[in-house]
């Protein structure tokens, strides 16, 4: 068995994510956030994306309560620790809360596609791009 797990999330869906770098052997999963996906309204083609871009990756992809699905993985592989990337978003920060009541967390640093420090609108990739694209190519 493994002493951790990868945590893949949909802000870093990458072959090059540096957790899934750093522990090549681990297990990793991605889970389909049911509640955020619902609250989102996300479109089937943006789910379809995100699949996709899954497929590239070496990860088991689980759906439903993202802390929930992490807890039983982690403990099927009898891990202790869970490592996954940063994100900006206050549901991240709410997953890693919950885990870290039961699982030690590591957040390796990934290197920002956009060094931006004002608010972006997380929920459309369009209205993102938007504001990204600006300080991308200025």
């Amino acid at each position: 068995m493994s002493e951790l797990i990868v945590w893949v999330h949909g802000d870093c869906l990458s072959p090059t994510n540096p957790a899934l770098a750093a522990y090549q052997d681990a297990p990793a999963i991605f889970v389909f956030d049911e509640a955020l996906i619902a609250s989102w309204r996300l479109s089937l083609k943006r789910i379809v994306f995100i699949y996709e871009c899954l497929l590239e990756m070496p990860v088991v992809i689980r759906k439903g309560d993202v802390a929930e699905q992490l807890t039983r993985f982690a403990e099927r592989h009898e891990a202790r620790r869970i490592v996954t990337t940063p994100s900006p978003s206050p549901r991240f920060k709410e997953i890693c809360a919950a885990l870290q009541q039961k699982f030690e967390l590591e957040i390796i640093a990934s290197e920002p596609f956009l060094d931006y420090s004002g608010k972006l609108d997380l929920a459309r990739f369009s209205r993102y791009w938007q504001t990204a694209k600006k300080h991308l190519f200025e």
